[in-house]
């Protein structure tokens, strides 16, 4: 007999709204539907209500909780600053969790967060959807058959764009959009062992006197320029950058991923299905070589795309449905915040180096997990 798992929304109008459409996209899942929304604003509440063909809402998502007692909640806010809170409030209820990243402020929260799961065997997953693409599973065997050889490096950026009037470049973009790409990283590379990173402000080290209020409950922030290098188990490195004035304002940008081999290049965009690019040049360089780029499919390299499903297309099906598997099998899922945890340790590990003007280990010591960035900012003129 199929299980119907009743879900609960929590957004948040003004506040990082309901995410990437987090609130929808249980519409996509046969065996799930939504049975409430909570929303502090009452004009979001009320446009939730008719969105999701519910009959009425509620303004406090603990009495939602309560009252509706559902399987799973989704914690639909791009905002990071509730994240945590929210997220325990229903570990501690025993309710499964799908969330938007980023995952949470800080290294210190997400431990909270993994430890509550474990307690209360509540599984959640944290939307970073590139993880879930059958694209992956065909990147991760393209390198292990050596196609690009021996893995050298990964470089990403992030969006380096503009929102709202202002450069997203550096911290925020980190946050906001690097989330995705460190994610790449990690699911392709496996967990870095170190960074080592530099933050400028204007072209300069960053200091307490550039520390500003960052949008989307981000805290406390430094930098409009970020350089960062993270040392892969394998001895390859990653890279992340993000430019203030880099963003060329219009499509294709270069956010997104490459991976450098010893015998060629994998170029993927962040996505369910991906557009994913194949350089088979030891060089890098076709303008000397005459190589192609050729695209990759989930079927391989220069095979047309076979999955064609509309769960292909939508954004969250994928993620969700690997949640389900989860609490059905009692595992973790993939995307877990043990997954999530590492990349915020990699967020905060770009601040604690420029703090240091050195290399820092990752995992982050106990001692760096608490600091918030107002801190690295106030230590990093001294």
């Amino acid at each position: 007999m199929t299980v119907e798992y009743k879900v609960a929304v929590i957004g948040c109008t003004g506040r990082g709204d309901y995410g990437h459409d987090l609130d929808i996209a249980w519409f996509d899942i046969p065996n799930a539907a939504v049975v409430a929304v909570a929303d502090e604003d009452r004009d979001g509440l009320a446009a939730a209500v008719e969105r999701l063909n519910l009959t009425s809402g509620y303004s406090d998502y603990r009495k939602m909780l309560d009252v509706e007692k559902p399987d799973i909640v989704t914690i639909c806010s791009r905002w990071v600053d509730r994240h945590h809170e929210m997220a325990c409030e229903a570990i501690r209820r025993g309710i499964h969790i799908y969330m938007e990243k980023p995952f949470c402020r800080t290294p210190a929260e997400a431990d909270e967060i993994i430890a509550l799961c474990e307690r209360h065997n509540v599984k959640c997953i944290v939307s970073h959807p590139t993880r879930f693409s059958p694209l992956i599973t065909t990147i991760r065997d393209l390198i292990d058959q050596g196609a690009i050889g021996r893995v050298l490096e990964f470089r990403g950026r992030g969006k380096e764009d503009m929102r709202d009037g202002r450069d997203r470049s550096g911290a925020e973009d980190l946050w906001v959009l690097g989330t995705h790409v460190l994610d790449m990283v990690q699911a392709l590379g496996g967990a870095p062992i170190w960074c080592f990173a530099n933050v400028l402000t204007d072209g300069r080290p960053a200091t307490d006197a550039d520390a500003r209020e960052g949008a989307e409950g981000t805290g406390q922030i430094i930098g409009n320029t970020i350089n960062a290098m993270f040392g892969m188990p394998d001895q390859a490195v990653a890279h992340f950058s993000s430019r203030q004035g880099a963003g060329v304002g219009h499509e294709p940008s270069r956010y997104g991923l490459q991976i450098f081999g010893s015998r060629g290049i994998i170029e993927l965009i962040e996505g369910t299905i991906p557009s994913v690019k194949y350089l088979g040049d030891p060089s890098w360089s076709p303008g000397r070589s005459g190589a192609e780029w050729q695209d990759v499919s989930s079927a391989g390299i220069g095979i047309p795309e076979p999955l064609v499903s509309p769960k292909y297309k939508a954004r969250h099906w994928l993620a969700i449905d690997e949640l389900l598997s989860a609490i059905e099998e009692d595992r973790d899922p993939a995307g877990s915040p043990k997954e999530a945890r590492i990349v915020t340790d990699m967020i905060f590990a770009v601040f604690e180096s420029h703090r240091r003007r050195a290399p820092v280990d990752l995992p982050l010591r106990p001692d760096d997990r608490t600091q918030d960035q107002q801190v690295y900012a106030q230590e990093s003129s001294r």
